[in-house]
């Protein structure tokens, strides 16, 4: 495996983790992990990358190794984190931006935010979210509520092994030895003979205010960076999304530099299945 140095930054008041790999004299790239995810998910698609490259990879506030937010989990604070991350690590040129799910929704709304500060942008399995009805409104607000009252728990584990076990059942295309690798990542030893999880469970938390689409479309349609759409043939996110193909290609249509890949036998974690296929189309995609 291709060796990562670990930094600490101090972000908006938070101590966020940065993973790096490679000479910070190459070329950079930013890796933006997913919702319940970490920095050390992309070990793979690193190790599969043949150009050299200064990869930077945030652990995003609350998961990882990153600090945990005092009053819970906003998008809009990950856009301005984001934006604080390209400050130190990119303060003098566009930054290539790859994010994977959650990371690829902060990634491709932000792009649309500064666009000048994107100058090439992959967004893996990452469209954004379900369409939502205001009248759920009510409902949601109530779960939030309840959820300050009583703040949601994670399961601990009574061994790295169980963990393993865990990602596996989640992914089952995941082979042992990478389980192994990321269940030392995505959690840790709490002290009294368990292994807990790393994330702050707020995180579970359902966030008051609904997702819309039209907000999302319209910050994508000011995105001028080149953009490419990786897709798992076998995901589960279009279903999950609950578009008909007219909303779909309604989502892709907003972007107006958009390159759309289909990979096959692999489901929503890409980098974990296919980390080879997908580095040759990313590299691909970032060659001048």
């Amino acid at each position: 495996m291709k060796a990562s140095t670990s930094e600490f930054q101090t972000i908006h008041g938070l101590r966020y983790h940065v993973r790096t790999w490679g000479d910070s004299r190459a070329p950079r790239i930013f890796l933006l992990h997913g919702w319940m995810d970490m920095s050390a998910s992309f070990q793979f698609f690193v190790d599969a990358l043949k150009r050299d490259w200064h990869v930077v990879a945030p652990d995003w506030r609350g998961f990882g190794l990153s600090g945990w937010a005092q009053h819970g989990y906003w998008f809009p604070d990950y856009y301005a984190d984001l934006d604080a991350l390209l400050d130190i690590y990119s303060p003098d040129a566009p930054a290539i931006v790859i994010g994977h799910s959650m990371g690829g929704n902060i990634a491709t709304t932000y792009a649309g935010l500064r666009p000048q500060r994107i100058a090439k942008l992959a967004t893996l399995e990452g469209i954004g979210m379900p369409r939502t009805d205001p009248a759920t409104a009510p409902e949601r607000l109530v779960n939030w509520l309840d959820a300050q009252v009583k703040a949601p728990r994670f399961r601990d584990y009574a061994s790295f092994d169980e963990v393993a076990v865990r990602l596996k059942r989640n992914n089952p295309r995941l082979a042992e030895d990478k389980a192994q690798f990321l269940a030392r990542h995505w959690a840790r030893e709490n002290g009294a003979g368990r292994v807990e999880m790393l994330s702050d469970p707020r995180h579970k938390a359902a966030n008051p205010y609904l997702f819309r689409v039209e907000e999302a479309l319209a910050c994508w349609r000011r995105v001028t960076a080149p953009t490419l759409l990786v897709s798992g043939k076998d995901s589960h996110i279009i279903a999950w999304l609950k578009d008909v193909p007219e909303e779909v290609a309604e989502r892709k249509k907003a972007f107006r530099d958009l390159r759309d890949v289909v990979l096959e036998n692999c489901g929503h974690m890409i980098h974990h299945d296919q980390p080879e296929r997908l580095a040759a189309v990313v590299e691909d995609f970032m060659a001048p």
